[in-house]
């Protein structure tokens, strides 16, 4: 029974790092607030891999983790990045904006939940990813203009729901024998996390951005494909009734 139970310890983590950072956000401790949800990644990507190490997956583990992801990688990113950046401007668009990430992000996890996917892909930007690059962007306020933070929050809103492929990591799994590694390694990652509170989430930043642009790129090969192909089938519909 609590072999079962520990996979949904690190989910609970997750969710309690996810709350936490909403209060260190309304305090003003941007940095730690993102640096929260940088932890509750790691806890993320742990929760999923421990139960298939000691084969405890369940129906209850898969919706936790959902429920526990919107908070933590929806409703905590956009509530930084509009403490940061939106809270000044037209209240309305501030609020929609705001409003979106998450909204996107429940639609996303519920999709995940219900249809399958394609071996080795996730169909739309995983939410821990969009809610990564969300929280650890708001910290670049003072140096981006509100216009394109709003601009990328509607763009990572987009992705998530998008049919875009992204490679899935988490297939690779942690061998039982391991297993007594992972809170050694939990500790190592928070504790250099803390010692640099400021420049770890910025430094995070970069690897999930370019995890998010990568799934960009390929929508944008995508669509010339399509155009490729259209315009093909055009010109040899001409030619066979010219």
């Amino acid at each position: 029974m609590i072999t079962k139970s520990i996979p949904s310890l690190f989910t609970v983590g997750n969710l309690f790092l996810g709350i936490i950072s909403i209060m260190l956000a309304f305090h003003n401790n941007y940095d730690l607030a993102a640096l929260m949800i940088i932890i509750a990644m790691l806890l993320d990507g742990l929760d999923g891999r421990v139960a298939r190490a000691l084969n405890a997956q369940s129906e209850f583990g898969k919706e936790l983790d959902s429920l526990s992801d919107v908070i933590s990688f929806g409703v905590a990113p956009a509530f930084i990045m509009y403490v940061v950046a939106f809270s000044d401007m037209n209240p309305a668009l501030g609020w929609v904006v705001t409003a979106i990430f998450p909204i996107c992000g429940a639609l996303r996890l519920a999709r995940f939940n219900v249809k399958a996917g394609i071996p080795g892909y996730f169909i739309g930007l995983p939410i821990p990813a969009a809610g990564g690059v969300a929280c650890t962007l708001a910290l670049f306020h003072e140096s981006i203009p509100a216009p394109y933070l709003i601009i990328a929050m509607l763009l990572l809103s987009y992705l998530m729901v998008s049919t875009v492929k992204y490679p899935n990591f988490k297939k690779v799994g942690i061998s039982k024998k391991a297993l007594w590694l992972t809170p050694f390694v939990i500790a190592a990652a928070v504790g250099i996390a803390l010692w640099k509170p400021e420049q770890t989430p910025k430094l995070i930043f970069v690897p999930l951005v370019l995890y998010a642009l990568l799934g960009l790129k390929k929508n944008v090969r995508m669509l010339k494909r399509r155009r490729g192909k259209q315009r093909d089938s055009e010109e040899w519909v001409r030619s066979k009734h010219s």
